[in-house]
């Protein structure tokens, strides 16, 4: 096999012994979630964690000292590399069903897999959909307020919107 797919290989039984460890440490916290696990090329080990409420540095400090002395007891990774646990940046986009449902009410932008944009408020969400509310504003005429629903296969990206106010 080449070695290409030797470290694509390596890299996902990394990253599934990682969610098993993280799994372990947040069992008795039903308020937290794994965002996303990945071994990055440049030997940065990103976990990205939430919870419904946020996430607080404790429990990232608590994650990444557990999942780092495990990784370390059992030799994981043969490399040198940086853990990195975090939450989600302010700009990073919803990936999980549980993003949606902790964003109802805030404004968000969704980019359609054909390039169209689409801003409202997020009302809904289900596991085959998102609905806003949109304010479509013609010139002269007050904005009129719609609900618009998007497939959730046909979306490409949705980020919340930040308002500065």
């Amino acid at each position: 096999m080449p070695p290409f797919f030797n470290s694509i290989l390596r890299n996902m039984q990394v990253e599934k012994r990682v969610k098993e460890l993280v799994e372990e440490k947040i069992a008795d916290r039903d308020d937290l979630f794994i965002v996303s696990i990945r071994m990055l090329k440049s030997g940065v080990l990103e976990i990205l964690l939430d919870g419904d409420n946020g996430i607080a540095i404790a429990d990232c400090v608590a994650v990444s000292r557990h999942v780092g002395f495990h990784l370390e007891e059992e030799n994981v990774i043969e490399n040198a590399y940086r853990l990195e646990v975090s939450s989600p940046g302010l700009d990073s986009p919803l990936v999980l069903i549980r993003q949606y449902e902790k964003a109802i009410g805030r404004d968000i932008r969704i980019t359609l897999e054909n390039g169209t944009k689409n801003e409202g408020k997020l009302i809904a969400i289900t596991n085959d959909a998102v609905t806003i509310e949109e304010k479509i504003k013609e010139k002269g005429k007050k904005a009129e307020v719609k609900e618009a629903v998007f497939p959730l296969d046909q979306i490409k990206e949705t980020k919340v919107l930040i308002s500065f106010k």
